[in-house]
């Protein structure tokens, strides 16, 4: 009797030492759980501080660069249209999780009224053509290439009044933004702006540049 209670005893507590070592076999492997999940959610908090800072950075160089196209666009129009108060502001905002800009083009009239919308609906060629030109050359100088414009008869929508302004603001884009502009045309008053004008003319032999002036 004696030795079947030892037996009992002897298999219960060999038992309860398997359910022991399991039991902390388990909580090892709870704890370490819990290492992971709060080296992770350390991990997810740093990489919220980081895409909090790269937004606030983006934001930043966004904002720079639009003030700067603003001004630019703004300028060159006021240069260009100088008997009309037009300039250029933006909206920035986010469209699925990217950076949006959008240009709006606004007048002010003589009797103190605003209009305002997207420069190719709401107002005439001669101003998006304006907008069009800095946009490109704008690209051209933040993408570091090559400062050259090349415009083949890309001013047909200006009004004859407006034709030598901006032909005196292409001369000033070039000297100040050391740019080189080629435009093709058969408008006199964008060729007497023009720091060297040719003239091509057919000959049997192909065409040829006559140096205006020269």
């Amino acid at each position: 009797m004696n030795e079947q209670v030892t037996h009992s005893a002897t298999s219960l507590r060999s038992r309860l030492d398997r359910v022991v070592g399991r039991r902390d076999e388990v909580t090892r492997r709870v704890e370490d759980c819990q290492n992971v999940i709060q080296g992770l959610n350390d991990e997810e908090h740093l990489c919220q501080l980081v895409a909090e800072l790269f937004r606030q950075l983006i934001d930043a160089e966004v904002n720079a660069g639009v003030q700067a196209v603003e001004s630019l666009l703004t300028e060159g129009l006021s240069a260009v249209f100088a008997d009309q108060q037009i300039s250029v502001r933006s909206e920035v905002g986010v469209s699925r999780g990217k950076v949006s800009v959008d240009l709006i083009t606004t007048q002010k009239q003589a009797d103190g009224t605003i209009s305002e919308g997207s420069t190719i609906d709401a107002f005439g060629g001669a101003v998006t053509t304006v907008q069009s030109v800095l946009l490109r050359l704008i690209v051209v100088m933040r993408r570091g290439l090559r400062p050259v414009l090349l415009l083949d008869e890309s001013l047909p929508a200006f009004d004859a009044n407006y034709v030598d302004a901006m032909g005196k603001f292409l001369r000033l884009l070039c000297e100040r933004m050391g740019v080189d502009i080629l435009l093709v045309t058969h408008n006199p008053a964008l060729v007497e702006a023009s720091h060297r004008a040719y003239r091509i003319r057919r000959t049997p032999k192909g065409a040829k540049f006559d140096l205006v002036g020269g």
